[in-house]
């Protein structure tokens, strides 16, 4: 007797949840929306309270699979356990409570394909809070040299966006690591650098939803703790003794957006900016257009870390204009005057406001 299995599919989608009945099942919507419909849906449950179970139970698909661990586990471990079962060539990571446009797999697969040296593509997202679609606050034109760079000082991918080959991903053992709680994503982003390039479709793709009860706003403290860790690690060749506190300046006020204190702390962040990028450049010899980007994507965080300085008030005017390290204008005609607008316009905005509380009082 010969028994027929059915194939593999191209795309495994991993889905880790715990207590998300009110928008799992929105979630699993957008999967059944997908133009590329060879998909199965992997959904671990991590011994949810309330009835996720029933609402994903009640989906008549037969391309998900409902499994329910036996003990809680952690997001961590359920993903990982779900990794272990998957069937596709492709892995989808994708949280509870995000949604997928209708093209993303296609998108995905097709530049998986076309471009074999790439192990891992994410996609744009655009955020949904409180009922409204806001852009990204992520770059909003990338390259793969650019998401390399990118990733020396933060977090340029959405994790619910990304695709990754099963192939490359088997490699990663284990696939997250649970040691690096909230910020597994973006040390799986480094461990698979060696194994081949990061990349990003610049086209929304994803629909991230941002709310109080979101592990990103409960674990922020421990997020930024496994995020200095991991840059720890990738910095320990070039810093040396200093990697860990380097990693934590970068992590608090390029990823984390903290205001610096003080005119001092500035200074340390641009001359770590620029250590960095100079060793990116390199080390990587980006091509004319792509060092262009890089600079000025740089320009643009240490624009944005001097306005959020003068806003709080560690900053005056002069601080902020005079620590301009030899990064900034490099590449783009201009950019040096554009930065110093732009803090200009910072302190005048804070003056006025001032001013009109003043007035009240």
């Amino acid at each position: 007797m010969t028994f027929l299995t059915a194939p593999d599919p191209v795309v495994s989608v991993i889905i880790p949840t715990y207590n998300g009945s009110a928008l799992v099942a929105e979630t699993i919507a957008s999967l059944q929306a997908q133009t590329l419909a060879d998909f199965e849906v992997i959904v671990i449950d991590d011994c949810s309270t309330d009835d996720t179970v029933a609402v994903v139970a009640a989906i008549d698909d037969p391309r998900i699979r409902l499994i329910r661990a036996e003990r809680n586990r952690g997001v961590v471990l359920t993903r990982n356990a779900g990794f272990a079962l998957a069937r596709g060539r492709c892995i989808a990571a994708l949280d509870q409570d995000d949604l997928c446009h209708p093209e993303r797999f296609a998108r995905q697969v097709a530049y998986l394909d076309m471009h074999p040296a790439v192990a891992l593509v994410g996609t744009a997202a655009n955020v949904l809070q409180d009922g409204v679609i806001m852009p990204s606050p992520l770059a909003p034109v990338s390259t793969p040299a650019l998401i390399a760079w990118l990733l020396q000082i933060e977090n340029p991918l959405v994790w619910s966006s990304v695709m990754i080959r099963t192939d490359a991903a088997r490699r990663l053992d284990p696939f997250n690591r649970p040691e690096l709680l909230y910020a597994e994503d973006f040390d799986l982003y480094h461990r698979i650098l060696p194994i081949g390039g990061v990349a990003r479709i610049d086209t929304e793709l994803l629909t991230y939803r941002r709310h109080a009860a979101g592990a990103s706003q409960r674990q922020a403290t421990a997020m930024r703790d496994s995020a200095t860790r991991v840059l720890a690690g990738v910095y320990a060749a070039r810093f040396g003794d200093a990697a860990a506190d380097t990693a934590a300046l970068i992590v608090a006020h390029v990823m984390a957006h903290q205001p610096v204190p003080d005119r001092a702390t500035l200074e340390r962040v641009g001359a770590a900016l620029v250590t960095l990028q100079e060793d990116f450049m390199a080390t990587h010899r980006p091509d004319r257009e792509n060092a262009k980007l890089i600079r000025w994507e740089t320009a643009r965080r240490w624009a944005r870390i001097g306005r959020a300085g003068l806003r709080t008030g560690g900053l005056r005017l002069g601080d902020a204009t005079g620590v301009r390290p030899d990064h900034l204008g490099l590449g783009y005609a201009g950019i040096e005057d554009l930065v110093l607008s732009r803090l200009v316009g910072t302190v005048r905005g804070v003056q006025r406001r001032r001013a009109a509380r003043a007035a009240k009082t």
